[in-house]
């Protein structure tokens, strides 16, 4: 299933996307006429939060069923074409989020990949699929962006295994890692330089993790103005997915909805010579297999 949040006509709502069309189940109202009674979650985030077997899942394909069956299914469907995506879950926690997990790219910026470089992008950066972001001139000429692959936390746990870590990972989408670079070289952290205003595209979709059996083999690639930039594979990440998990849950409690994004291949603009940093005006697309297009637009 390919999960998603919207706002339809001023109305904020969630769906999974409709097989073989540009649309999706509006969940909201598919629950309201064909789930349970007691369970009508408002938001992705509650479903997940529901989700401690793969409850939620069913739950949403037996209403779907319902709805397909009923023979008024355009009622519950929307047009992508008439929807603002948003991103497709607000994560309880900030994004946590990995530096230096792709060899290639520690070395295009001459960072040391010997040392863990985890940090976090607030919540407040999330924005959603199609989105226009401010270009920060006021602040930075030195914008640049980052495609990366994303795990969805679906269940509690701290001190997780490695070997039961996939068991706590719902699904995958696709981050755009938008950064300041001046002020990442400039502080010692780098929370400020990761969470601009729109400085997390996340989306368009949350893909069910059976629906991406191999996410450590999987192509990432980034274009800005149709120009490829990255061009890489989740096989090229030094710690795992198993790992990154486990490691973070050392320390830090992880619940459902919760999303950790795991590094980005070589190909940045900073990397590049010389450097080519986004611009007012610039079209940035992360494309990552089976789970679709991130597209991000920065304000003229």
């Amino acid at each position: 299933m390919k999960f998603l949040s919207f706002k339809h006509n001023n109305e904020t709502s969630f769906g999974v996307k409709v097989k073989r069309e540009e649309a999706a189940w509006d969940l909201r109202k598919v629950f309201a006429d064909f789930g349970d009674a007691a369970f009508q979650p408002r938001t992705l985030l509650e479903g997940l939060q529901h989700n401690q077997t793969l409850e939620f899942q069913e739950q949403v394909r037996k209403a779907v069923v319902a709805a397909e069956e009923s023979g008024r299914a355009a009622e519950y469907k929307v047009q992508y074409a008439d929807i603002e995506f948003l991103p497709p879950v607000t994560p309880p926690n900030n994004v946590i989020a990995f530096g230096r997990n792709y060899k290639a790219h520690a070395e295009e910026l001459e960072h040391s990949v010997e040392r863990l470089y985890v940090f976090t992008k607030a919540a407040s950066s999330l924005t959603g699929d199609e989105a226009t972001i401010p270009n920060h001139k006021d602040i930075t000429d030195t914008l640049d962006y980052e495609g990366e692959l994303g795990v969805v936390i679906g269940k509690s746990g701290e001190k997780i295994p490695k070997g039961l870590a996939l068991d706590y990972v719902y699904g995958y989408t696709i981050i755009n890692d938008i950064t300041d670079r001046t002020a990442q070289q400039a502080h010692d952290q780098a929370f400020l330089s990761k969470s601009l205003t729109g400085g997390c595209p996340m989306g368009p979709y949350i893909v069910t993790k059976d629906e991406l059996p191999t996410p450590e083999n999987v192509n990432i690639v980034t274009k800005v103005n149709n120009e490829i930039r990255q061009d890489g594979n989740t096989s090229q990440m030094i710690l795992k997915i198993d790992e990154l998990i486990e490691e973070i849950s050392k320390y830090v409690a992880l619940h459902p909805g919760d999303i950790i994004a795991t590094g980005t291949p070589a190909g940045v603009g900073a990397g590049m010579n010389p450097p080519k940093f986004l611009q007012p005006g610039d079209e940035v697309k992360v494309t990552i297999d089976n789970i679709g297009t991130l597209t991000t637009f920065i304000e003229k």
